[in-house]
């Protein structure tokens, strides 16, 4: 194993963290990645930060290169930064007055309300903060803090993805060689499983042409010579060499690319496929031959098929 040029990166991660700008206007920032096909950017930031919105876009797409990345920028805007309202829920205080008249003539009392005690019911008055719209000059400093914290965040985030990718590497790296095992395994059956195959093709016809006791000797040389030519030639097509030469190659290019690292999420998911594929056609050719070799064969290409597949699904993680 060589020492990766580039890290290899997960696209799930996290990070967030709180600041403020220079004026004390706070905020927190949350940045959260998971898988996508591509990058796909979700922003959500108060109505009047368009501008922040285009560079943060900008500087996110400088540092992720795929997977879906949701930002969140929550605002403290505090009391100085307010307009206070207070509003009189008129119904309810009406409320409140026909209730306190209803039961003075109930009971025969010859009072008024207290419009103090009615106005500290629960509800009648309500406070609003009305945050203000930021100026440009405050939109400015918000947005230098903002890009700022991202900068960092993203320093963060990408940490994580690295950490998580490394770890993928190496299961995926740990699945190669379990695949390279059951290919090395299947290797060593083959030069069986073709002499087998040939012997029972070659034993099948024997017993044919014995059969056919109205063929003449020399009609009977010739033609188990034709049909031995026919099962050799069905003989090379079950061989499984071909598939294990490239299942091979594969297997070096999938180790090979986890060695030099970087972007390898598409790259790796379309070698798998090409495993695959010859995992299949191993698989189409275990029949025939010595039953038991047969058997075995098919049960290392079933391996093969269940190990790519847990690699298909590491894979996916991958940027």
């Amino acid at each position: 194993m060589t020492n990766q040029s580039h890290p290899i990166c997960s696209m799930t991660g996290f990070a967030s963290a709180q600041s403020a700008t220079e004026d004390d206007l706070a905020f927190t920032l949350t940045l959260k990645s998971v898988n996508h096909r591509f990058l796909d950017l979700g922003l959500r930031l108060p109505g009047d930060c368009d501008g922040l919105e285009v560079a943060l876009r900008r500087l996110i797409k400088e540092r992720v290169k795929r997977g879906h990345v949701d930002v969140t920028l929550y605002m403290d805007r505090r009391a100085k930064e307010s307009t206070h309202t207070i509003k009189l829920n008129k119904e309810l205080l009406a409320a409140h007055v026909n209730a306190f008249h209803e039961a003075a003539k109930l009971h025969h009392f010859n009072v008024e309300p207290d419009l103090n005690q009615l106005l500290m019911m629960p509800g009648v008055l309500t406070t609003e903060a009305a945050a203000a719209t930021l100026d440009e000059t405050r939109g400015s400093a918000l947005q230098t803090a903002v890009l700022m914290l991202a900068a960092t965040l993203l320093d963060r985030l990408n940490a994580v993805r690295a950490a998580e990718g490394a770890a993928l590497a190496a299961e995926l790296r740990a699945s190669m060689l379990r695949l390279r095992d059951l290919a090395e395994e299947a290797a060593v059956l083959r030069a069986g499983a073709r002499e087998a195959h040939y012997e029972r093709l070659r034993t099948r016809i024997g017993e044919l042409l014995r059969g056919d006791a109205a063929s003449s000797e020399t009609g009977t040389r010739a033609a188990d010579s034709r049909l031995l030519a026919e099962a050799a030639l069905l003989v090379e097509r079950s061989d499984i060499e071909e598939e294990l030469v490239r299942l091979r190659a594969h297997i070096e290019s999938f180790l090979a690319m986890l060695d030099a690292g970087g972007e390898l999420g598409k790259r790796l998911d379309f070698l798998l496929q090409e495993l695959n594929r010859e995992a299949n056609t191993l698989l189409s050719k275990t029949t025939g031959g010595d039953p038991g070799i047969g058997l075995r064969l098919t049960t290392l290409g079933l391996e093969m098929k269940s190990e790519i597949e847990r690699a298909r699904e590491q894979v996916q993680n991958l940027e």
